[in-house]
């Protein structure tokens, strides 16, 4: 794991995992905007790919609108994204750092409403890997 990249591991079948991840966004007032099925998309383009992964959307509109008006540059980054894949000894949850992210574009003013999207993203981790 990097300073960019931080993972929750979770005994929980990928099933569980995905539902719980949807519950845990909602309750903590972040909503998903999709799901990316990457096994399925790569079959569909007649790539094998033999590993469930799927890539969760996921925003609070109301700090990304305060980052967006602030650098709609900063647009490139939204949404915040959640994968979840499969391992050998269970599931994975994986998410960039706002912090870090918000890092690649000089917004220093900016850094409160990253730590608290990114408390808020570990927080749904946590809860759906529990």
């Amino acid at each position: 794991m990097s300073d960019l990249v931080v993972q929750v591991r979770s005994k929980k079948k990928m099933s569980e995992v995905a539902r719980d991840l949807e519950a845990a966004a909602q309750r903590n007032k972040f909503g998903v905007l999709g799901v990316h099925d990457l096994k399925a998309k790569m079959v569909e383009k007649g790539v094998e790919f033999n590993r469930d992964c799927l890539i969760f959307e996921v925003c609070n509109p109301q700090q990304a609108k305060r980052v967006l008006e602030a650098n709609t540059e900063i647009s490139t980054a939204l949404p915040c994204r959640i994968a979840v894949y499969e391992e050998s000894d269970g599931v994975t949850l994986a998410t960039l750092r706002p912090s870090a992210l918000l890092g690649m574009f000089n917004a220093a003013n900016l850094a409160p409403v990253a730590q608290e999207v990114e408390t808020t993203i570990l927080r749904i981790m946590d809860e759906a890997a529990r």
